[in-house]
């Protein structure tokens, strides 16, 4: 009862349960808990993104270049609103002056211009072409909503909360659809699409509550694999167990904890394929990107929180069969 009055959260007070009533099963004292570690920093701006070279043309060149109908978007770039758009925005509009430019390098207009503006359309098409995947990248590793998901400000997942999430499940699909899709000039990438699923990602810091929900079942885990070692190392262990090891088995396992250390699984395995497959639509990273993804992202490294989750619930495991042949 004084655990359910806490602060702990849900999916906390249901490990506690299980831990008390597995050393009361046991004939063992409660185990000490321990806080889990909080997550890694997300990575310092300058440490995440790509160096992007500002383009600086003259305006009567661009101005020969007119009919391809990029001089309002340069202009619209060039304004105070421009100069302060958000990562997303300035992503829109890098990709619609490359869709400008490629449209124009590949349409009779080259044919009607002077030798100069051909060898600029030429030169500008080929610059745009090589930054779009560095912009694509900047726009949301640059994104508040994005780093934001991070946060470390955050309290770890509850059993029963799955406010928005299949909102931000659909917000990573789309983005990566955008990433594979930005050279194709038949995918729409409405501004207002954007900006939907981004503030999807604003509404919660998903990432951030599941890797702590996973260090919190980790530590939680641990501490009851404790109790199951201690009763192993005990040469009275056996007789001092509530009732026969493969029945209190079978009665410890169907508590409420291990049903949410499924669910939880389950979303954590779904959520980070979806980072994951997001990354990979992307240029390699950043350094320092790279270490955060191999070490909270990763879904094989084993001192990542999912794997290191997999792992402990498996010595669990282990230390519940060796106690059955030892007491059976």
């Amino acid at each position: 009862m004084l655990v359910g009055c806490g602060a702990e959260g849900e999916g906390e007070t249901k490990l506690v349960e299980y831990q008390q009533a597995l050393a009361k099963a046991l004939d063992q004292p409660s185990p000490e808990r321990s806080a889990p570690s909080n997550i890694g920093a997300f990575p310092d701006r300058n440490e995440r993104l790509l160096t992007v070279t500002e383009t600086r043309e003259g305006m009567l060149d661009i101005y020969a270049l007119r009919e391809c109908r990029i001089t309002s978007l340069i202009a619209a770039r060039n304004n105070q609103l421009g100069r302060v758009a958000p990562p997303s925005q300035q992503w829109i509009y890098e990709l619609e002056l490359w869709r400008h430019l490629h449209a124009c390098w590949n349409s009779e207009v080259p044919d009607s211009l002077s030798e100069s503006a051909r060898k600029l359309l030429e030169r500008l098409t080929r610059i745009k072409t090589e930054q779009l995947p560095k912009v694509s990248w900047n726009s949301l590793f640059g994104s508040e909503e994005w780093v934001g998901n991070f946060s470390r400000a955050s309290s770890p997942l509850t059993p029963g909360d799955t406010q928005g999430i299949e909102a931000q499940l659909a917000a990573l699909a789309w983005l990566r659809q955008a990433t594979i899709n930005q050279y194709n000039p038949e995918w729409g990438h409405e501004s207002a699409t954007l900006e939907g699923h981004l503030k999807s990602l604003r509404n919660r810091p998903l990432t951030a509550e599941l890797l702590r929900a996973l260090l919190l079942a980790e530590q939680r885990m641990e501490e009851a694999t404790l109790l199951l070692a201690a009763t192993l190392e005990s040469e009275s262990g056996c007789q001092a167990l509530t009732a026969p090891s493969g029945e209190l088995l079978q009665l410890m396992t169907g508590m409420e904890a291990f049903n949410w250390l499924d669910r939880l699984e389950a979303l954590a395995t779904r959520w980070l394929h979806a980072i994951d497959d997001l990354l990979e639509s992307h240029l390699p990273p950043p350094a320092a990107v790279a270490t955060y993804r191999e070490r909270w992202l990763s879904l094989e490294n084993p001192r990542a929180p999912l794997p290191a989750l997999h792992q402990a619930r498996a010595e669990h495991s282990r230390h519940w069969q060796a106690l059955i042949e030892r007491c059976t």
